[in-house]
């Protein structure tokens, strides 16, 4: 397939994707031009979000796959969708190369950004490979894989693209992503969360609120797996543990003494929390609200053993979208915590 370039080049001229060239401003986009690309934001999101593991930046990168249609030739484009993908995917991988740089200084550990069920990042659901390509656990396994094999992962596992299509995107082998995608799946490898229907993801959330607020442990442990793990994300900008608690026992202390609400930590966060249940990349998850704010989304990811790891995100850059979605969708019944 040769080596030219993955990404565009861009200078005060022309677009160049390798799909057909224009003069910035020299095309005027039609309504139908504009409409066939609306068609197909949705789906270029949900790509994006699954490469990024952040939607801001989906959604940022898919913004700039419209600037480039506008920009392009496109009497030129045969295949709006496999032009677009492409562009896109270039996109993506040069956010993925400097994406491994930012995460060497980052405070504390990372986390995808969580979004709520029903948001068009999620895209399709239909099997469990695209169910489980958006788990905040496959998304954070994710990032031990390089940026061909992410790209490559995405795009076989989520949306069945054949390898045929990916090696046109990438400009490879077929061969050589079908060895990319064999890494891919061999790296990422791991425990199965299970499927749960919304009655069952409400009870486990209310079942581990109920735990975790009780103030004894033995119930939270009785409900995760022994090899659990406990991951939050502050981002250095709110408080949080900087390391993994592992083991059930661990976790149940480590969480005790996070809920366990003092006067400190109501003057911290601006009042009492309250607590709700949802949705969270397609699995159970707990919602604390204060005020207008969300202030920390908690995703449990269930399996046969119990809950074999909690996600925390309390970083406020990765919860605008969350909590502008959730206030447009409220309101919300909370959980009963008094129980």
């Amino acid at each position: 397939m040769g080596t030219r370039r993955l990404t565009p080049v861009i200078d005060d001229r022309r677009v160049d994707t390798g799909w057909g060239m224009a003069d910035h401003g020299a095309m005027t986009l039609s309504a139908d031009e504009a409409d066939l690309f609306e068609g197909f934001r949705g789906r270029l999101e949900a790509i994006a979000y699954r490469m990024l593991g952040s939607a801001g930046d989906a959604e940022d990168a898919v913004q700039d796959v419209f600037l480039r249609w506008h920009a392009a030739d496109r009497e030129w484009i045969e295949t709006p969708e496999a032009w677009l993908t492409k562009v896109l995917t270039n996109l993506c991988l040069n956010q993925l190369t400097s994406a491994r740089a930012r995460r060497e200084t980052y405070v504390g550990q990372w986390l995808p950004e969580p979004v709520l069920g029903g948001d068009r990042m999620l895209g399709p659901a239909d099997t469990a490979e695209q169910r489980e390509s958006v788990s905040l656990a496959m998304l954070t396994l994710m990032e031990r894989l390089s940026p061909n094999e992410r790209v490559v992962y995405v795009l076989r596992e989520a949306f069945g693209y054949p390898h045929r299509e990916i090696a046109e995107i990438l400009d490879l082998s077929e061969s050589n992503c079908q060895q990319i995608y064999r890494r891919a799946k061999q790296h990422v490898a791991g425990r199965a969360r299970t499927t749960v229907d919304a009655v069952a993801a409400r009870r486990i959330v209310e079942e581990f609120l109920a735990a975790v607020l009780s103030g004894d442990t033995d119930p939270l442990i009785r409900l995760l797996a022994d090899d659990a793990v406990a991951v939050a994300d502050g981002g250095g900008r709110i408080p949080a543990r900087k390391t993994p608690v592992l083991g059930a026992f661990d976790i149940a202390r480590y969480l005790s003494h996070v809920f366990h609400l003092t006067d400190a930590k109501r003057r911290y966060v601006g009042g009492d929390p309250v607590f709700y249940a949802c949705t969270v990349n397609g699995g159970p998850g707990v919602l604390a609200q204060v005020g207008e704010r969300v202030i920390a989304v908690l995703d449990l990811e269930a399996t046969q053993d119990g809950i074999a790891a909690v996600h925390i995100q309390v970083n406020p850059e990765k919860l605008d979208r969350i909590t502008r979605q959730w206030l447009a969708e409220g309101p919300h019944s909370p959980l009963d915590v008094t129980r």
